[in-house]
């Protein structure tokens, strides 16, 4: 007898199933490997923002910590903030020694040269400011004659400051204090940077910084500052608040807030 010959194959419902199983499979798979690889470009994309601003941050911290008091400004509309950045400090000399020796500071009238009450870090360049209030009537920012501020002359010694001309200084300190400024500093955020500006001019208004030479601190795509300056009082502790907002051309985000506290005492 004829043997029966037996089909072998596939029906169409099997194929059918077979493609949907792959394709499930494959949809599957796929998104096991792009999200994690997804979500990795996208970390080391915020951790790049965080790191430029943080960086950023911490180069303010280090100026607005070495301001003289009551020096720091904010001007357009929040974004930028200015101070007088002390390099060195000291007392001067404010009653002779029990011997009658020393050069006392006049505050009766304009002088010149008075003496130091413990050597200075350095020899002295700059501009020497007494009692900063940041009042009408005691702020380094004013013209000369009406301000507390006086160029320190180039003979002077750690333990002696000279000055190219008599001053008389507004206001005495009541601790004896003299600080020494040897330039403004701006930060400014325009245009998707951060901006740091120094080596001007001390000015009675604040600059116009489109004009001055910088150096850049951090850039984003978008780019935002927001500087506040609680000055507390002229005889304690103010407070800068800094935030900052970058983004980048993947429309990833990083928003950071810090503050840093300010010795106001003059």
């Amino acid at each position: 007898m004829a043997r029966q010959r037996q089909s072998k194959g596939f029906t169409l419902i099997e194929l059918i199933m077979v493609i949907v199983i792959v394709g499930i499979l494959s949809t599957m798979t796929t998104d096991i490997i792009t999200l994690p690889v997804k979500g990795y470009i996208d970390l080391e994309r915020r951790t790049t923002l965080v790191d430029s601003a943080e960086m950023a941050i911490r180069r303010m911290q280090r100026d607005i910590r070495r301001a003289l008091p009551n020096s720091i400004r904010i001007s357009n509309s929040g974004s930028a903030i200015e101070l007088l950045h002390t390099i060195d400090g000291g007392r001067y000399r404010a009653k002779l020694a029990s011997d009658g020796s020393g050069e006392v500071l006049d505050f009766t009238g304009a002088d010149s040269q008075f003496d130091v009450l413990g050597p200075l870090n350095a020899i002295p360049a700059g501009e020497l400011v007494i009692y900063n209030l940041g009042s009408t009537t005691a702020n380094a920012y004013a013209a000369s004659p009406n301000n507390n501020r006086a160029t320190i002359k180039t003979t002077s010694t750690t333990n002696s400051i000279v000055l190219t001309s008599a001053k008389l200084f507004p206001f005495q300190s009541p601790q004896q204090r003299f600080f020494i400024v040897d330039t403004p500093i701006s930060y400014h955020c325009v245009n998707g940077e951060l901006r740091r500006y120094d080596n001007y001019s001390i000015s009675s208004t604040t600059p116009n910084l489109a004009s001055l030479s910088y150096k850049l601190q951090a850039r984003a795509s978008t780019l935002t500052c927001i500087f506040n300056y609680d000055p507390g009082s002229s005889t304690r502790s103010g407070l800068v608040t800094i935030e900052i907002t970058l983004t980048d051309e993947a429309n990833e985000s990083a928003n950071l807030i810090h503050q840093v506290h300010v010795d106001n005492q003059p």
